[in-house]
């Protein structure tokens, strides 16, 4: 493990030393239509030197807070690689957020400028920025929203002379706050220093956990927001550190696209996307078909080396999964295909993992054992999974009551429920707070019921519901294949793939009802979080009135 003590090279000096040592490599890729525009390691550090200097002219001072307001895209790159450079400390918000919560978090942040970039809606947002804030806006991306606000960042860059001064911040100086999504309550932002991102990739070269230093040529995709602590590690760290070259994606529509011809090294995903992978291969050969296929000597290698050529993973050396619990038969199905999913299972407050699975032997219904310097214990009273990281936040932003409440005798409380076992393999059962109590006075804990019912291709989500009713009700979501098959069969299907779930059940927990819901829960609609995990509280608040007559309907099944 790396000393904390020891004079370790900060991320923005490994960013100089390939700009200086590797200048003419390609760095970042950002497609548009079916060309890449590419940017070597020299022309990042010119443009970012540049805003340095234009950052500077503003006023902006040393240890300023500076905010990232965009998709990710070469220009987030770019601009955080000018706030480190500068020595301001960076703030990136998720993309989505709406004009409400944008202002609420420009305030709670204490900025001093913003950068705005690549984003689906503008619309009124302006009114989100204070009128004395400085605001940079990235050049215009095609097929994204036009920003109204702030100066645009080649006119800022184009008459000023690029800083030459290699800044190196102190170890021990704030280097980002990462607001958490704030869907139980106000964001809290959490605050790491430079030599937690240091320090994270010091040891994981010192002890090949994942073996990303085995990993001849790097190249990674970003598409999950740059803004959430395990893209940032996992892909943006991952990267400057040891050179490589990220690629972008340009859209939803495009991302298959984008990624086949990416074909990363490492390549990291939530649930939800392998899923719509998993389903994708199944709606053009069925599971049965597969399995007979990937049994055969010859055909089963050339099938899945077709199958990883067209998913993007043709070079795949660290698939990784993370920001919600994978279940076991999702992971089963990529081992088919020769890759083994390392689960990601941490927190923003402990920057990234706390366990991982890089043994592929890690039994498939655990997230794996505690990182090496990290320790993991389980509350004996609540069942609830405490931490200990080498890499844990400083605390919340101005928030000590909040920080007090969740860092207890130097133990993260993960607001999650588990097991761990001899081994010390962990066991996620679900949030502390996602249990409910129906009529019956029992508690449901809903995740275990829903992984069951999440084995059927037909249902892309459910979210298993059920306060104050009798017994717990399922909700759920179609997948494409589960659109484009016949009602009446895929009612037959999934209410089969029920009662199998149930009879492992106690009576208490067992489903009364399917509710398919035909609107698709988005971010759009409030009911995923930017990470795509479904809004438990939201589904509550929106659905809550319905879940009794829904529980009483004479039907098993029932399309609303």
């Amino acid at each position: 493990m790396a000393d904390s003590t020891q004079n370790i090279p900060t991320l923005i000096e490994r960013f100089y030393h390939w700009e200086k040592t590797t200048p003419d490599k390609v760095f970042l890729r950002q497609p548009k239509g079916d060309t890449w525009h590419t940017t070597t390691y020299a022309e990042a550090g010119q443009a970012a030197r540049k805003m340095v200097t234009a950052l500077q002219n503003k006023g902006l001072q040393k240890g300023d807070h500076i905010g990232i307001y965009s998709k990710n895209c070469y220009h987030w790159i770019l601009a955080d690689l000018a706030i480190m450079m500068g020595g301001y400390v960076s703030v990136p918000f998720y993309a989505s957020l709406p004009k409400a919560q944008l202002a609420q978090v420009i305030e709670l942040a204490d900025l001093k400028a913003i950068f705005l970039g690549k984003l689906d809606d503008w619309g009124d947002k302006s009114a989100a920025i204070p009128a004395d804030m400085v605001a940079i806006k990235f050049p215009h991306y095609a097929g994204n929203a036009e920003v109204t606000a702030g100066e645009d960042w080649n006119d800022l860059i184009a008459n000023v002379a690029p800083t030459t001064d290699n800044f190196v911040p102190n170890l021990d100086d704030l280097w980002t706050i990462k607001f958490t999504s704030g869907t139980t309550g106000t964001p809290k932002g959490v605050m790491h220093i430079h030599r937690t991102p240091s320090m994270i990739m010091i040891d994981e070269l010192k002890t090949n956990w994942l073996g990303i230093g085995k990993i001849k040529e790097l190249k990674t995709f970003s598409f999950l927001p740059l803004n959430h602590v395990a893209e940032r590690i996992a892909v943006q760290l991952a990267t400057i550190w040891q050179g490589g070259t990220m690629s972008f994606a340009q859209s939803l529509d495009t991302f298959a696209k984008n990624l086949q011809d990416t074909q990363p090294s490492i390549f990291f995903a939530v649930p939800r996307i392998w899923t719509k992978f998993y389903l994708g291969v199944l709606a053009k050969m069925p599971e049965k078909r597969l399995n007979t296929l990937l049994k055969i000597p010859i055909i089963s290698g050339v099938i899945k080396n077709k199958l990883r050529t067209a998913l993007g993973m043709r070079d795949i050396q660290i698939a990784a999964t993370g920001a919600a619990i994978t279940p076991a038969f999702i992971k089963d199905f990529f081992k088919k295909l020769d890759i083994h999913l390392v689960e990601a299972y941490g927190m923003t407050e402990v920057c990234g993992s706390m366990t991982n699975s890089p043994d592929p032997n890690t039994p498939q219904d655990s997230v794996g054992q505690a990182i090496p310097g990290g320790e993991v214990r389980i509350d004996a009273d609540t069942g609830e999974i405490l931490m200990k990281s080498p890499y844990m936040m400083t605390g919340y932003y101005k928030n000590k009551e909040k920080t007090a409440e969740v860092l207890i005798d130097g133990w993260m409380h993960s607001g999650d429920r588990g097991t761990m076992d001899e081994n010390g393999y962990v066991r996620v059962i679900g949030r502390v707070k996602d249990a409910f109590k129906t009529s019956k006075g029992s508690y449901v804990t809903p995740n275990p019921i829903e992984e069951g019912i999440m084995k059927n291709d037909l249902v892309e989500q459910v979210c298993v519901v059920g306060l104050g009713i009798p017994q717990p009700i399922a909700l759920v979501n179609l997948s494409e294949i589960g659109v484009a098959a016949d009602p009446t069969e895929a009612e037959q299907s999934i209410l089969n793939t029920v009662n199998q779930v149930n009879n492992t059940r106690a009576n208490y927990e067992r489903i009364s009802t399917v509710i398919i819901q035909r609107e698709p829960w988005s971010m759009e609609n409030d009911l995923l979080t930017p990470t795509l995990k479904v809004k438990r509280g939201k589904i509550d608040e929106r659905f809550g009135n319905d879940y009794l007559p829904w529980h009483e309907t004479e039907g098993k099944v029932l399309w609303v």
